[in-house]
């Protein structure tokens, strides 16, 4: 009789797996004040007199209610001496790094709005800002935490010239992109950026959201945040096929993709299907010259939370298996509701010789950690 994930008890042997690399750690502002000490007199002013300027499509709500101010956090999470969740790196100590004696954590900062600026000089500024931010309140403080470069990609020098600036700077471990932008990642005006982050060493990091002005699904604005929700992956699958159908990976053979919060599951069906296509229309492609799985496989990671939880727990160890357990690294997305604990993240037992590599190989060698 087939097991439900129900009646799985999590695997508790993963608690031999302390001293883990977290790829999803989510640093937050007391307030937007924070940024200021790192913006010019110009930008400061600006800042304060006329205010940023998203992509934002809703003109008088959230794209995302679950991370409204009060929602979407552990309960535990809100610092005694006041401010947001992820704004206190003595209780993220407490309640992370120390607590599981954490080798690494991987800083995804969504905050700062540079990404979604569509005044891209103050955009590039915000970037600037953001990432002075992180080695300030974060990584010279602590270590352990890692930074993501940020940078706005519709101004392609000054993004260029964020990540050469940052390149070789051991507090910085990889680029992040939203995968929600004016155009599919994959067109050629961004291949300038992407090449930078390759030579530089950087891995880019494509984590779950982001506001492109456009509607979030691609049959327009949905009703609900029931809605709303799903389409992240419907994203992810639209970035994983832009890069793989424009060429990217053939023309920078050496660019490394992270895929942050966005699932996986929904991976080997997609690359089925490319593969399907890419034998009836690979005319119309010629500069690819091997099966779309291929350049998947060689390029892109993904992180685990969320995990999805099939009915037949050992579903699961089928996908990691496709995936490729050397493609897969651990994450816990803290100091969000749904965070992941590493002793109770799996609710299948993984095969000894995965452990390692998910826990903490993979990230070590993906972003050259010592």
């Amino acid at each position: 009789m087939n097991m439900t994930v129900l009646d799985r008890k999590p695997d508790r042997s993963a608690q031999s797996h302390l001293g883990f690399i977290d790829c999803d750690v989510h640093p937050y502002v007391k307030g937007p004040e924070d940024f200021d000490p790192f913006l010019s007199q110009r930008w400061l002013e600006h800042k304060r007199t006329i205010g940023g300027r998203g992509r934002q499509g809703l003109a008088k709500t959230s794209m995302y209610p679950r991370m409204s101010p009060g929602s979407g956090m552990r309960m535990d999470s809100w610092p005694k001496n006041g401010g947001r969740p992820g704004s206190d790196l003595p209780l993220m100590q407490e309640q992370l790094l120390d607590l599981f004696d954490v080798a690494y954590g991987l800083l995804a900062p969504l905050v700062g709005g540079a990404a979604a600026e569509r005044n891209v000089e103050f955009g590039a500024a915000m970037a600037t800002a953001t990432n002075e931010w992180q080695i300030a309140h974060w990584c010279d403080p602590d270590p352990r935490l890692k930074g993501a470069v940020q940078v706005n990609i519709e101004w392609t020098e000054a993004a260029i010239a964020e990540i050469e600036k940052r390149a070789g700077d051991r507090r910085f471990a990889q680029v992040n992109i939203p995968p929600r932008g004016l155009e599919p990642l994959g067109r050629r005006r961004y291949w300038p950026i992407l090449a930078a982050c390759a030579a530089n060493g950087f891995p880019v990091s494509l984590h779950l959201g982001g506001t492109s002005g456009h509607a979030s699904t691609g049959g327009g604005w949905p009703s609900f945040y029931h809605e709303e929700h799903p389409s992240y992956v419907q994203t992810m699958q639209t970035l994983v096929t832009s890069l793989v159908c424009e060429g990217v990976f053939e023309e920078i053979p050496n660019l490394k993709v992270v895929l942050v919060e966005g699932g996986f599951a929904w991976l080997p069906a997609l690359c089925w299907r490319l593969d399907k296509h890419w034998k009836r229309l690979r005319a119309e492609v010629p500069h690819l010259k091997r099966l779309p799985s291929e350049y998947v496989h060689e390029h892109i990671w993904v992180t685990t939370q969320p995990i999805e939880e099939p009915e037949r727990p050992n579903d699961m160890l089928s996908t990691l298996e496709w995936i490729g357990p050397e493609r897969i690294m651990f994450s816990t997305d803290y100091p969000h509701w749904d965070q992941d604990d590493p002793r109770y993240a799996f609710k299948v037992s993984l095969p000894e010789a995965w452990k390692s590599r998910i826990y903490r190989d993979n990230a070590r060698a993906v972003y050259n950690l010592d």
